[in-house]
């Protein structure tokens, strides 16, 4: 069971996100936090050392909920339709989420962001699945780095620009630019039983496990209609 302290600092972390959300990082002291959370600086100075504390916590409870939400969602059948729908759903988080992003980016709070971790478990794991299927021409890690890069790029890219003159196009095509230098041209075709059959018939000679005998009564076995 949650402590009382627990609550109390989980409530002070949800008003700094909310404060986050609908009127920015720069809203987020901890005055107004106090303020908004209808209890004394103090307070929040015995749960977090400054301001920056502050901001790291709230970015990491906000990722982590929505971290929590991607790796519960249930695979579907296709797994790049699976990447696919990870990236719409990273581009449409970051774009809602401007303020959080731009903290997340900061090198020195990522490295020590469990939720960031996390949130790279998922599209590893998204990407291993693609590549048992035989998709990938490049390594798992290969693949996984140009995502994170093409989608933080992307995000951080439509964030600069006004949302008037954004690319509409811009995402999509980042995202098909990665797809071409990390995927096999062509799905691997799936093996008939006359194309194993044409398979074992053509390994024969290499079967020395097996008398001449054998191997001629099998190759008359693999003639047979």
């Amino acid at each position: 069971m949650e402590s009382s302290r627990g609550k109390a600092r989980a409530h002070i972390v949800e008003v700094a996100a909310r404060l986050l959300r609908e009127r920015g990082a720069g809203a987020v002291t901890i005055r107004a936090v106090a303020q908004a959370a209808d209890t004394q600086a103090p307070t929040i100075y015995r749960f977090f050392e400054d301001k920056d504390a502050l901001l790291d916590a709230v970015a990491e409870h906000v990722f982590a909920e929505y971290v929590a939400t991607k790796a519960t969602t249930e695979p579907g059948d296709d797994p790049l339709a699976d990447l696919r729908a990870g990236w719409d759903t990273h581009l449409g988080f970051g774009l809602a989420n401007p303020d959080l992003v731009s903290l997340l980016t900061d090198p020195a709070r990522a490295a020590r962001s469990p939720a960031m971790t996390s949130g790279m478990e998922v599209l590893r794991a998204r990407v291993h699945r693609v590549a048992a299927a035989g998709r990938l021409r490049v390594t798992e890690r290969r693949a996984v780095e140009l995502l994170h890069a093409a989608g933080t790029g992307a995000v951080l890219t439509l964030l600069s620009t006004p949302p008037q003159d954004r690319d509409p196009g811009l995402a999509d095509a980042m995202f098909e630019t990665v797809m071409r230098s990390v995927l096999d041209d062509e799905p691997p075709a799936a093996e008939t039983p006359s194309t194993a059959t044409d398979t074992v018939r053509r390994c024969l000679p290499e079967l020395r496990q097996l008398t001449e005998a054998e191997r001629t009564l099998l190759g008359e076995w693999l003639t047979r209609p």
